[in-house]
């Protein structure tokens, strides 16, 4: 089955588009300040409100208040919360909204942990010291393929995707879901539109 399509750290309307009509099923907002595709709740929104019926609206939080977390979701009418930090599971689920759990895949440990998330999806990503997400980084995708031997939720592949290598990633992982930021940019925040093309069709050709 073709995965779904997550394109992530969309920051103004013109990019947001161009990936809906180039076949997205979801975009991405990042609502954490320290990232260079960080959007406003008040932009995001305004982004949210020109999209077609169908398209999924996904909210990023790191370590974020539960007040600024329904501020966003009401504002932006999100349809996920993806949490990228050390949220606990509880908290992530708090939420009238579909949850989405983050993990920095370093091994064996990181999926054993991730069961402990009672959230509607898991996404893995590459683990870095320094960075939250977002880094380019790819991740062990033998070791992602595994992740079903762990938890039984659908699964959503990111770090380090891009037009180059997705489709070799889906044959690997075999996931629910592919989700990329940094591979489809000319700049951080700004989407590159033949990468963003190219990276659909290896995708959906898959």
């Amino acid at each position: 089955m073709t995965p779904k399509i997550k394109i992530c750290g969309i920051t103004n309307l013109d990019d947001a588009l161009l990936a809906v009509e180039l076949g997205a099923d979801a975009l991405g907002f990042i609502f954490y300040p320290k990232s260079p595709r960080y959007v406003k709740v008040s932009d995001a929104a305004d982004i949210c409100n020109q999209l077609p019926p169908f398209v999924s609206r996904v909210g990023v939080f790191v370590d974020e208040l539960e007040y600024e977390i329904e501020k966003a979701l009401n504002e932006c009418l999100l349809t996920a919360l993806q949490f990228h930090g050390d949220e606990p599971p509880g908290f992530c689920v708090k939420f009238p909204a579909k949850s989405i759990k983050a993990i920095r895949v370093r091994g064996e440990e990181s999926l054993r942990a991730a069961a402990e998330y009672d959230v509607d999806a898991l996404l893995l990503d590459a683990y870095d010291a320094g960075a939250q997400g977002g880094t380019g980084k790819t991740i062990d995708w033998t070791l992602a393929a595994r992740a079903g031997e762990f938890v039984r939720k659908p699964v959503i592949l990111s770090g380090g995707l891009k037009p180059e290598n997705v489709a070799e990633a889906i044959r690997v992982v075999q996931p629910y879901a592919v989700d990329v930021a940094s591979g489809v940019e000319r700049e951080p925040g700004r989407k590159d539109e033949g990468k963003l093309r190219r990276f659909i069709e290896a995708c959906k050709n898959s």
